[in-house]
């Protein structure tokens, strides 16, 4: 059974909850968020392409084992960045992640995260948010 329609799904869910996250001011939070929603996109784009099964977290690596550049690779590249930095107290010499991250950060987060969601939409022909 091809679970891509389930994964695509979530990831659209934890898009929703990245933006209520922004809303309530909790930036490095929705930052994370916006790296799994993506994760968890490209992750549908594989399954639904026929991969059964990718042993990454980096969305960087996911899009190009999946062959994708441009706009996508850019943007799996920049949201890696959360994927740390915006999870472990000790990703910061000194300090708790969410005093490290601002409202810019995470708008621009979930704009890189709905870039990824846009794609993954358009290849599997689903295109209904």
């Amino acid at each position: 059974m091809n679970r891509s329609r389930d994964w695509l799904r979530q990831a659209e869910d934890d898009a929703l909850w990245a933006a209520d996250t922004l809303a309530s001011g909790r930036y490095a939070q929705a930052c994370f968020v916006c790296q799994q929603s993506a994760e968890k996109a490209l992750k549908a784009l594989a399954l639904h392409r026929g991969v059964d099964r990718v042993k990454s977290h980096s969305t960087l690596e996911i899009a190009r084992a999946l062959s994708i550049n441009g706009e996508v690779e850019e943007a799996a590249k920049r949201l890696d960045q959360y994927y740390i930095s915006g999870r472990y107290p000790d990703a910061f010499p000194a300090g708790a992640p969410f005093e490290f991250f601002t409202r810019s950060q995470a708008s621009e987060a979930l704009a890189l995260a709905d870039i990824i969601l846009q794609r993954v939409r358009s290849e599997t022909g689903k295109t209904d948010g």
